[in-house]
């Protein structure tokens, strides 16, 4: 499964959980935002990993603290690109895939400080 598969299967859990699609792989100079959702008054960030192996940490080693660097970065973008979403909260959520694809979802896996 590539990743852009990986995306569909995260995408769709994520729905069926009642949050609303804003945008996916919304790309910016220095990164991209994979999902960008909606729950509530909330803004959700979402990193989709997708590992066919445990090795180095898995899926959700992955999103080290540069990676959570440059989507903090994207982040900070895409919101002065659209600015009707400058007062929600926002939370940076990691969905990890393993080799069966069974989807495992870390919410508030980092934030702005980190």
């Amino acid at each position: 499964m590539n990743g852009a598969a990986a995306e569909d299967l995260a995408l769709r859990h994520l729905q069926g959980k009642g949050l609303k699609t804003i945008a996916r792989n919304w790309r910016c100079r220095g990164g991209e935002l994979d999902l960008v959702m909606r729950e509530g008054e909330t803004l959700v960030i979402a990193e989709v990993r997708k590992r066919s192996s445990e090795a180095f940490g898995g899926a959700a080693a992955s999103v080290d603290a540069r990676k959570r660097e440059r989507i903090i970065q994207s982040t900070q973008r895409f919101l002065v690109e659209h600015p009707q979403f400058l007062d929600a909260p926002v939370r940076f959520d990691v969905l990890t895939l393993d080799r069966a694809d069974k989807i495992e979802w870390i919410k508030a896996a980092f934030d702005s400080n980190d």
